[in-house]
């Protein structure tokens, strides 16, 4: 009987040891994010930290790729990964990356913007941790993140956030989130520093344009939006007609001045660049979402949001063909390009030109429909 307890207990601790070494495996593999290939247009990849010596050696350090033209014309900024669970953000930095050649002025991309919510992911949300797409160079793997800051790298959260500098009281969940910390403050928390870098990096490039790339639930109100500071508003509307001119459905909201940490708020308050914020709906976001799957996140794909349709609970259309990542990565990059071009018109002295870069109609519209939800995206990337 003895025996028998010895054996089942020693079992009972090499069962244990090989969880605990499993789980240890994948714990530090998923702090190893995928990043972009250099495409033709990048001159130089430097780190957030070379604009605020902060973050360096932190898990809130993350690459900024550098596109200069050979022509002289004004800066502009794309943030995708603000929030690391809304993939088509990401992934049209990455395409932005891998396919622009800038012809004047300069480009710089951060893909993702909060790297630390890409180190893990959510599993209260039971929701994948990579995906991978089919590209030119073969099958790579993409990380499915989170919307806020690693705990592993800042922890405990408050009871209430307080955002600086406006004294907002927020959720002390929210302390972790980016896009509530703006402008950011060189001794605050990790995630109140990555923010505050990306503002050294505005002032410091004098960058005129910022685009900051989201996705949300087909039952979130701003959706299929650009949300636009009252300072961005003459580009924002200019660019917005030529996108429903082109049939791409865009509304465009101003900015609440009375909700603060947001990049198209604080960004627009504290420095002189017009930001930008563009929402695409995606299933993966919501509360009214099934199972996480990869035909959910890239397919756009989800019965329980057709049903939702059908209830009058949405405020996006949908169907059995959902919002595949083309079509939500193509309004992105034809928001840029037409947004860019509006700002071109406004500041002819110091453009702002590329190529090279799929829009909304190479990455949705022509696009081969069995090829939808990753493989047709995959042929654009390196």
């Amino acid at each position: 009987m003895v025996k028998k307890q010895y054996i089942t207990a020693t079992v009972s601790l090499l069962a244990s040891v090989a969880i605990m070494i499993t789980a240890s495996v994948n714990f530090v593999a998923a702090r190893e994010v995928p990043l972009p290939m250099e495409g033709p247009g990048v001159t130089e990849v430097k780190m957030l930290s070379d604009w605020f010596d902060g973050l360096e050696g932190t898990n809130g350090d993350t690459p900024v790729y550098v596109l200069k033209g050979a022509e002289e014309g004004g800066s502009m900024l794309i943030l995708g990964g603000t929030h690391a669970n809304e993939p088509s953000g990401y992934l049209s930095a990455f395409t932005f990356i891998e396919t622009a050649v800038v012809d004047k002025g300069t480009v710089y991309v951060i893909p993702y913007t909060n790297y630390s919510a890409m180190t893990h992911n959510d599993p209260g949300e039971g929701t994948l941790q990579y995906f991978t797409i089919t590209t030119q160079s073969g099958e790579r793997t993409f990380r499915f993140g989170s919307r806020a800051t690693n705990p592993v790298d800042q922890w405990p959260d408050p009871d209430v956030y307080v955002h600086y500098p406006s004294g907002q009281r927020l959720s002390g969940s929210e302390t972790r989130n980016i896009n509530r910390a703006y402008p950011g403050r060189p001794d605050g928390n990790l995630t109140e520093k990555m923010a505050y870098g990306v503002t050294q990096l505005i002032e410091q490039e004098n960058i005129a344009l910022t685009f900051d790339l989201h996705e949300a639930s087909p039952e979130y109100t701003t959706i299929n939006a650009t949300v636009a500071h009252e300072n961005s508003m003459e580009i924002a509307s200019l660019g917005c007609m030529e996108l429903l001119m082109q049939g791409i459905d865009m509304s465009l909201e101003v900015s609440p001045t009375n909700l603060h940490g947001l990049t198209h708020r604080e960004l627009g308050d504290f420095t002189d660049t017009l930001p930008l914020l563009m929402e695409t709906a995606n299933p993966s976001q919501g509360r009214l979402r099934g199972a996480s799957t990869v035909e959910q996140i890239l397919g756009g794909k989800d019965s329980y949001y057709v049903l939702s349709e059908q209830l009058g609970m949405l405020f996006v259309p949908y169907d059995e063909s959902g919002h595949p990542i083309e079509e939500r990565c193509g309004r992105h990059l034809e928001g840029i390009y037409q947004y860019s071009q509006a700002y071109n018109s406004l500041y002819p002295d110091a453009p702002i030109e590329y190529s090279g870069v799929p829009g909304y109609d190479a990455l949705f519209l022509s696009a081969d429909p069995e090829m939808l939800g990753g493989s047709w995206l995959g042929t654009f990337l390196l």
